[in-house]
């Protein structure tokens, strides 16, 4: 078995494509309608992506604040920077729990926690 994809229902398609893109560097891998009122994004370009689902079936989208996404970076000061310079708030962190990572946590449009870790 190997793991696909994580499927995040959004709010706005278009505000979520932009933090996604933008924020945590994922390109665009596929964008389609999947009928009159649902939209479907597929980002990343490796072997786990995120899928973006929005449109008026959604609705109101609620994501529980006991899960997280998280994503590889080579620095956490650096990302957390570039992170401020776009106008992302910092959720929290960063933490070090042990002297081989460092993580810091910033949330999607959404409410979904985007972690950025950096092993050391």
């Amino acid at each position: 078995m190997k793991f696909s994809w994580v499927t995040v229902m959004v709010n706005h398609m278009e505000e979520s494509l932009k933090f996604y893109t933008e924020i945590v560097g994922l390109e665009v891998n596929r964008r389609f309608n999947a009928g009159p009122e649902m939209e479907i994004a597929f980002l990343g370009d490796g072997e786990t992506q995120v899928e973006l689902i929005g449109g008026a079936v959604t609705k109101e989208v609620r994501i529980g604040e006991d899960i997280s996404l998280g994503f590889q970076v080579s620095s956490v000061d650096e990302t957390m920077e570039i992170i401020k310079q776009k106008g992302t708030a910092i959720h929290s962190g960063p933490f070090q729990p042990n002297p081989h990572i460092k993580y810091f946590y910033v949330t999607d449009p959404n409410g979904l926690k985007i972690q950025f870790v950096e092993n050391l």
